[in-house]
């Protein structure tokens, strides 16, 4: 089925309900819920037909998108190809499971390197781990672990990695299904994880000898910095209440202790949730004020402006929505229809993207 695009401007986001929020179930949103604005013509479709994608990266005029599946999908002036990963684990196929995020490292036009996350399956256990990995013509090779042993299980495994503005490597993580776990700070799940680019870890991290910079963490999947070096993360809840929270070192975010306005001493409290509707949100960016974030069943593409608090619907129609990628001129926007859980069209997925003249101000 092809859907038309429909865009969103300057009008208050009314929700749509459900009876979960994980990225565990197919759900359609409400359009009689949604009040509709326009921001003007429709974004443009740059890659076609990809499989599960993950993770935007960008390199000069060539854009990267993982793929769930352990591909890599390239495009450089309007041709794709499909690159194979070789990994030294065996990839998962559980659901929500598999390559996850994708980071090319700073050095990558020299040193042909990247950092990704990754699921896989030994001894009957699903583990995560992140490694770098080196292309090499149309192939990628894992070279080196960096940290191993991240909780898995059938869901909940966080999986995005970003370099902060201090050049370090973070991770998200998820709970694996364990809530206890995210209360735990000798975990790795249920945490936003701080490590060196070389894998080891930072002296000035919150906690001696460890990775872990937040956590009370359930399953979070955005990351983005402002421009002062605060950095903002997205978080799946539980049955609603997603999150989007402000996060500081050494912070506890709550789960499974609390949600929503709910409080407890040395807790955080979120930004702001979605209350008893849902969002499932994934990949975020920050551009202007606000944080643009994906959506997967509440299925389009969301800011969020950190001053007014101010929650806006910017794209709808695409299906779900995985991850955002700003750079100097355009947001990029991937849907992920063919995981098994969205209704894809005969081109399903895409890489969307938009000029960030459009988004200023949110205005058209």
């Amino acid at each position: 089925m092809k859907r038309s695009l429909l865009f969103f401007l300057m009008v208050p986001l009314i929700l749509t309900g459900c009876n979960m929020n994980d990225d565990d179930s197919k759900t359609q949103p409400n359009p009689d819920k949604e009040v509709t604005g326009t921001l003007g013509e429709d974004p443009d479709v740059m890659v076609t037909n990809l499989h599960a994608p993950w993770s935007i990266q960008k390199n000069g005029d060539t854009m990267y998108v993982s793929e769930r599946t352990g591909t890599i999908v390239e495009w450089d002036k309007d041709k794709m190809t499909r690159q194979k990963v070789n990994l030294k684990k065996t990839l998962s196929t559980k659901a929500e499971a598999g390559l996850l995020g994708f980071l090319l490292a700073p050095d990558f036009s020299k040193s042909g390197q990247a950092f990704a996350y990754y699921t896989y399956e030994e001894g009957g256990d699903s583990i995560n781990r992140i490694v770098v990995l080196e292309k090499n013509d149309d192939k990628w090779q894992e070279m080196e672990t960096l940290i191993d042993g991240i909780p898995s299980g059938d869901y909940h495994h966080g999986g995005r990695i970003k370099i902060g503005p201090d050049d370090k490597l973070y991770a998200t993580t998820g709970d694996a299904r364990k809530p206890e776990i995210a209360q735990d700070i000798d975990s790795l799940g249920g945490n936003i994880l701080r490590m060196n680019l070389d894998g080891t870890i930072p002296k000035d991290n919150p906690f001696g000898n460890s990775y872990v910079y937040s956590y009370g963490h359930r399953n979070p999947q955005g990351l983005a910095w402002d421009e002062a070096g605060q950095l903002y993360e997205s978080e799946h809840g539980d049955s609603a209440h997603d999150e989007l929270n402000k996060i500081n070192p050494g912070k506890n975010y709550g789960w499974p202790e609390i949600k929503g306005d709910e409080q407890k001493p040395d807790m955080v409290k979120p930004l702001t949730h979605s209350g008893e509707n849902t969002w499932a949100p994934s990949g975020m960016a920050y551009f202007d004020g606000k944080l643009y974030f994906a959506a997967l069943r509440g299925e389009a593409l969301k800011s969020y402006d950190v001053k007014s608090g101010k929650l806006t619907n910017i794209i709808s129609g695409s299906g779900r929505v995985r991850d955002v990628f700003v750079d100097e001129e355009f947001l990029y926007f991937i849907s992920n229809n063919t995981d098994g859980r969205g209704n894809p069209d005969e081109k399903d997925d895409k890489l969307y993207r938009l000029p960030l003249s459009r988004l200023k101000g949110n205005m058209p």
